[in-house]
């Protein structure tokens, strides 16, 4: 003979407790992971924006025939402060309120001012380094001289110091 259904089929408070605990777990995990993800792509974007600000001023001198010059300060590119040339204005941009208030800073060695020549050539090299709050990801662009070849890879070492540490190549160890 067979047994009715049990209509009074419940989850016991163990099994609610054991069900309520791993999908914590899974959105602790889940949560952790995005706020990583985020961090890494502010500092992604900032590094982009750093390296089209030079790639911007060296096309603004080569178009106007005329040489200009950059200086990168705290929020972004600037024109020289310096006033020792006109400022390449296609590639002035500000990006203190987007990155900086979420965590993201650099710092460099170019000169006071990043000379641009009146055929595109860049007169000044240096290196520059991203890092922001809640990621290791340290991104930096290297201007090498003479031709003024603009690098972007993975930084390893402190920024905050003398910039001593190693610009890598992107899938170099």
């Amino acid at each position: 003979m067979s047994r009715p259904p049990n209509t009074n089929a419940a989850f016991t408070l163990p099994e609610l407790m054991i069900s309520a605990a791993v999908l914590g777990l899974l959105a602790a995990l889940s949560f952790g992971t995005g706020a990583e993800l985020l961090a890494r792509q502010r500092v992604e974007a900032s590094a982009r924006l750093l390296q089209e600000g030079i790639l911007k001023g060296r096309a603004e001198a080569e178009r106007s025939g005329q040489p200009c010059g950059l200086s990168l300060g705290a929020e972004g590119w600037q024109a020289p402060s310096d006033g020792s040339l006109p400022a390449c204005q296609g590639a002035l941009s500000d990006l203190g309120d987007n990155h900086r208030a979420y965590g993201v800073e650099w710092a460099s060695n170019f000169p006071l001012s990043l000379r641009f020549s009146a055929n595109g050539l860049v007169i000044d090299g240096g290196t520059a380094v991203v890092w922001g709050r809640g990621t290791g990801l340290q991104r930096c662009l290297v201007m090498a001289l003479p031709l003024g070849v603009l690098r972007v890879g993975r930084y390893e070492g402190t920024p905050q110091a003398t910039l001593s540490g190693n610009c890598l190549r992107d899938g170099a160890s």
